[in-house]
């Protein structure tokens, strides 16, 4: 062996043994799980919470149903219409949307799903159905408001109204579903 070859070896042979060195100070360790650092993580998702303040609950407000009846139709933008020979009256009683608050993390996307109609009935008999409408946010819609606040929507719906004779005069009552879909 001639010295080029045999310095060319000694080099090889130092390659060799540093990359084994190296090799035993990389920690090969696997992780299930790695704990990540809090700045830039979403946050875990928290559930919402709804508040339904019951003097600001679904109202028709007074009407006259005249011959063959129709619809009163309140919107989620708090305004009323009549259809058929319904007529809105101003007695003193309002009418307003159900107003419902949803305390959410700014961002949560959130669905709204409207149970199936009623039938409201009457403190002097008769029922009359109910079906809920939409929300002014639609749905599904996404939580704005950073808690404390919350974020507020109107959800607006439609009763169908009978005859005088099916449908007399009072105060009708029921209870409707709205659920409220985190996603």
């Amino acid at each position: 062996m001639k010295i080029n070859e045999r310095i060319v070896f000694n080099w090889r042979l130092m390659i060799i043994r540093f990359s084994v060195i190296v090799l035993l100070f990389i920690n090969f360790s696997s992780y299930a799980q790695r704990k990540l650092p809090l700045i830039g993580i979403e946050k875990p998702p928290r559930p919402i919470t709804l508040y339904v303040n019951p003097a600001q609950g679904l109202s028709f407000g007074a009407f006259y149903e005249g011959t063959s009846g129709g619809t009163i139709i309140v919107n989620a933008n708090g305004s009323r219409s009549t259809t058929g020979t319904v007529i809105g009256v101003n007695l003193g009683f309002s009418y307003s949307p159900a107003i419902f608050q949803v305390d959410a993390e700014p961002g949560t996307l959130i669905t709204i799903s409207n149970g199936p109609d009623i039938n409201l009935t009457g403190s002097n008999g008769g029922t009359m159905s109910l079906h809920i409408g939409s929300s002014d946010l639609g749905s599904p819609f996404t939580a704005t408001a950073v808690s404390p606040s919350r974020t507020q929507l109107r959800i607006g719906a439609t009763l169908t109204v009978g005859t005088p004779i099916a449908n007399p005069p009072g105060n009708y009552s029921g209870t409707f579903s709205v659920t409220f879909i985190q996603q």
